[in-house]
């Protein structure tokens, strides 16, 4: 996974009050679920933008007041009329402890399918896994060159070494769907 850094300054005051208070001063509360206590911290929009509009995931290097530690984000609630950020969990990792996120699907190669006039189509754009944060690749890539026309690829033929797929096993992540092209050439070829 790739990596981000950022800088949090602690908490003191919490409730409705202060809360809104942060908000307006530009800033987000987050809280840091894990291993230890619980730590309510407060980071800058401009900070999180890069991290919360990527469809990357990353491990979040924190650095709060001087402590640091490597983090997922878990929780992201916005504002349902302005989209504003209004809270950001964050979970903290270690080497031993599995964690479960979703990851990004990379399809790779031309399928048959494609070539017979069909159209590919990627169902599932992020698959949840859980494993030790260190072994979890940026993106998972599932290679189509043999997905044929009207096939699909589903979740239980999907290999990723060191990871548990959460997904159902039969839900498709991809496949080639007719076209209206192929399906008139398909009923003029069945007529001859």
């Amino acid at each position: 996974m790739k990596r981000f850094g950022l800088k949090g300054t602690v908490r003191t005051d919490l409730g409705k009050k202060a809360t809104k208070a942060v908000r307006v001063g530009e800033n987000v509360p987050c809280v840091l679920y894990g291993v230890k206590n619980n730590v309510h911290f407060t980071s800058t929009v401009a900070d999180l933008r890069k991290l919360i509009y990527s469809p990357d995931v990353f491990v979040v290097e924190l650095d709060i007041d001087g402590e640091k530690c490597n983090a997922i984000m878990k929780d992201l609630q916005f504002h349902p009329v302005s989209d504003k950020v209004l809270h950001i969990d964050f979970y903290q990792v270690t080497e031993t402890k599995p964690v479960v996120v979703e990851i990004p699907v990379k399809l790779t190669g031309l399928a048959e399918g494609v070539k017979a006039g069909g159209k590919l189509s990627l169902e599932m754009r992020k698959l949840k896994v859980k494993g030790v944060y260190s072994e979890i690749p940026e993106h998972i890539t599932i290679d189509v060159s043999s997905l044929g026309l009207g096939k699909t690829i589903q979740v239980a033929k999907v290999e990723a070494e060191n990871l548990e797929l959460l997904n159902a096993k039969n839900a498709v992540v991809a496949q080639v769907k007719l076209t209206r092209a192929a399906r008139g050439a398909a009923a003029v070829a069945g007529k001859k």
